[in-house]
């Protein structure tokens, strides 16, 4: 594996190395084999959790941290993404951390570059958000042991959402029963995987997990009646205790409070899930990143 830029062209086996490599980093039985390498962080895009998060797995593993300045940059003064790219490697950069509002960004790049670099995919446009979805499973696989069998449901902004993208490519590996619960604008035209869509909370009946959306305001197009979809959406302890009360509940962040879930939900002790998966999140970054950069893998 020398690039990470979706779910869909991992195999089982890689998630499930990924997986055994960060429970090693959190259980403190492994050790970096990747110290000295750099890693370049190219955030185009606003990020707290996953930027910060890439950045302490980074130094946890003793790589060398370099943030590119994409306002400042070459880029800006006209230079090609190529040259751009191609420049960096000869620098000393090993692996870039892509975050951008452009889908398959590293796929048309990858394809202009005469030196080899990896890439690992932080987020892009709607498409993937792979380093999320693999946190939400080992988050998942640590408090339930298997997702196999287990009813899993998404609610809110699925059109528009690479969290969501990203969770239906790997826990449809795993055999995960999908579900997901969003008014007919939220909703895809098509997906590539099973999903059982529901248009109301009722949908997350007898689930084993409950994952909340961000309603992405910065993504829509034209108004958004927030109310009627607070009316309709947002889940609460009362809702979540009456249809799924053994559920996990999650959350990819940042969350809108008092949008698509309450403050009392949030901050009960079911919320607490969620400042996990930001937890495992840097463990599971530490495992992309070592296989990325590991001489096993040259």
């Amino acid at each position: 594996m020398k690039n990470l830029i979706d779910i869909k062209r991992l195999e089982k086996s890689e998630i499930e190395r990924i997986i055994e490599l960060a429970q090693e980093f959190k259980t403190g039985v492994r050790q970096s084999s990747v110290a000295g390498k750099t890693a370049c962080m190219m955030f185009f895009e606003n990020s707290t959790r996953t930027k910060i998060s890439f950045e302490l797995a980074s130094q946890r593993l003793g790589m060398n941290v370099i943030h590119f300045d994409g306002a400042s940059s070459s880029l800006s003064k006209g230079e090609s993404r190529k040259d751009t790219f191609d420049n960096l490697k000869a620098i000393g950069i090993d692996t870039v951390i892509v975050r951008t509002r452009e889908d398959g960004f590293i796929d048309s790049s990858l394809k202009e570059l005469a030196s080899p670099l990896s890439f690992v995919n932080a987020g892009d446009g709607v498409t993937a958000h792979p380093t999320q979805a693999l946190l939400d499973y080992f988050t998942m696989k640590e408090k339930l042991g298997t997702v196999a069998g287990k009813k899993v449901c998404i609610i809110g902004d699925i059109v528009h959402s690479r969290v969501a993208k990203s969770n239906f490519a790997l826990l449809s590996k795993f055999g995960a029963r999908l579900h997901a619960v969003a008014p007919a604008y939220f909703k895809p035209a098509k997906t590539d995987f099973p999903v059982s869509y529901h248009d109301s909370l009722e949908g997350i009946k007898g689930a084993d997990v409950v994952m909340l959306l961000r309603v992405q305001k910065e993504r829509l197009e034209g108004a958004f009646d927030a109310q009627n979809y607070i009316d309709k959406y947002q889940l609460n302890s009362e809702i979540l205790n009456n249809y799924a009360p053994n559920a996990l509940l999650m959350h990819p962040g940042p969350v809108n409070r008092g949008v698509e879930i309450t403050s009392e939900l949030l901050d009960s002790e079911r919320g607490k899930i969620i400042l996990e998966q930001a937890h495992n999140g840097v463990f599971v970054r530490m495992a992309v990143l070592e296989m990325i950069n590991s001489e096993e893998n040259s």
